[in-house]
């Protein structure tokens, strides 16, 4: 039987952020390009993580204003969660992102190939008896929600997948890794009612983060009247009808009603030809260059599968970079520090550049100066009810090099902050410019004005 054969100059294997961005660019600058998904167009971040995640943190927000309604003189009563509605509304929310997404593809021209592909040569992508042959092949597969050695997940041992499709708030539930997917679930159960425990290996939650933003949400989850075990790790867990029973290396036991194993995400590489095609794998990652080009000449690497942060808006990047390059443009590189991270729990925390630590090893801890400014005295943070801190990190006489932000919707807030970091801009260019009163973004202003020497606000 003869194979049937469709030429382009990008094919892109994944429908993903990455993999769809990469798409939609490469049309813009008048190339051809197919995408080639299995599941749904939208990958994790619209089906099974950013959107549906953060429906459910809205949600949990409108709990907690329900439940604190009185302080602000506001008569309500807080009867309960109806997860059934909670459910109906998070599917609503992705359902109408998935159609508008097919539809902008569409306008676009853009085809679709929905099936398995399998790169069977470096030019080449076969799905079924098709096979779609590119210039250049981007290989966008994305991740999946992954385990430790020996924690199998089944029954009362689930990953974030399953925990959104719950139709009931757990009553008691033990959370297997401190990060940002472990925080944002311990947020919304405990918003939901739940009894909330986290555990985590390192010495702090969220510990990818600057030491004193960890320390402020650590705070912060202790009045929330979330649990959590720091420092100890993880040894085994039995699960019966009732519930779960973890045990830590130290001996403790948690006894849950689930466990949400929340230790990372893997790459989807395997079984895809990548091997057989002569692609390098590195613990299931793929390794590329600068320019997101892996050992193979032509086939390019873009999302969560490239080795670094797995964050959708990384992955929107590198798939523009991709076609950009692809089309001779030479974009600009990012590197992963200067690109915005946030954690969507109640406080959010939003960062982008080099800790304080971190600048300290890079440019020499006499080369940087750091301020902390107090939310306390922020007008609009007193009008909202939240508390936190901005800390903005600078090279003595030289650019802002990092932002660090813990409060209720910092991640609003750092959309200048990363301008800030990746135009390499002093305190002084920007101390001259207002910032419009009363706003969260002040903050942002107050300590730049402090570290260009001219505070208002700021102690």
């Amino acid at each position: 039987m003869r194979l049937s054969e469709q030429n382009f100059d990008i094919v892109v294997l994944g429908g993903g952020s990455a993999g769809y961005a990469a798409a939609i660019r490469a049309i813009e600058l008048g190339l051809t390009a197919v995408v080639i998904e299995k599941d749904k167009l939208g990958g994790t971040c619209l089906h099974r993580g950013c959107i549906p995640t953060k429906a459910l943190l809205h949600a949990a927000e409108v709990a907690e204003v329900s439940k604190d309604a009185a302080k602000y003189g506001i008569k309500t009563a807080f009867e309960g969660i109806d997860m059934n509605a909670v459910s109906a509304y998070r599917e609503g929310i992705v359902s109408s992102k998935w159609k508008g997404l097919q539809g902008l593809l569409k306008a676009r021209g853009i085809p679709v190939v929905e099936g398995e592909g399998r790169l069977v040569a470096a030019n080449t992508v076969q799905v079924g008896d098709d096979r779609y042959v590119g210039k250049n092949v981007v290989l966008a597969t994305g991740s999946y929600s992954k385990s430790l050695p020996g924690l199998e997940i089944g029954g009362r041992v689930i990953t974030s997948e399953q925990a959104l499709e719950l139709d009931f708030v757990p009553r008691k539930v033990a959370v297997l890794g401190g990060g940002v997917i472990g925080v944002e679930f311990a947020s919304v159960w405990r918003s939901f009612g739940a009894e909330v425990t986290i555990i985590e290996a390192l010495p702090h939650l969220v510990p990818n983060e600057e030491e004193s933003i960890s320390k402020q949400l650590e705070r912060a989850f202790r009045k929330r009247g979330i649990d959590f075990s720091l420092g100890v790790r993880f040894q085994s867990v039995t699960q019966n009808d009732q519930g779960v029973v973890v045990t830590l290396e130290n001996g403790q036991t948690y006894e849950a009603e689930l466990l949400l194993v929340a230790v990372g995400r893997g790459p989807v590489t395997q079984n895809l030809g990548y091997e057989e095609v002569g692609v390098t794998l590195d613990r299931g990652f793929v390794p590329t260059n600068e320019r997101l080009e892996t050992n193979v000449p032509g086939v390019y690497a873009v999302g969560d599968i490239v080795p670094g942060l797995q964050l959708a808006h990384r992955s929107y990047q590198q798939g523009i970079f991709v076609a950009e390059e692809i089309a001779g443009l030479n974009p600009i590189i990012v590197e992963d520090v200067n690109i915005p991270k946030i954690t969507y729990c109640e406080p959010e925390i939003a960062s982008v550049g080099y800790t304080e630590a971190r600048a300290a090893e890079k440019f020499g801890a006499d080369q940087v100066s750091a301020y902390d400014y107090n939310l306390a005295g922020n007008g609009k943070s007193s009008i909202l009810g939240t508390s936190g801190s901005i800390k903005v990190v600078r090279v003595n006489d030289g650019p802002i090099v990092g932002v660090h932000i813990i409060a209720g919707r910092a991640g609003e807030l750092i959309a200048e902050a990363q301008l800030a970091v990746n135009w390499e801009a002093y305190p002084e260019d920007i101390a001259p410019f207002i910032h419009a009163h009363p706003t969260q973004g002040e903050a942002f202003g107050e300590a730049v004005l402090k570290l260009a020497g001219k505070p208002l606000h700021a102690i």
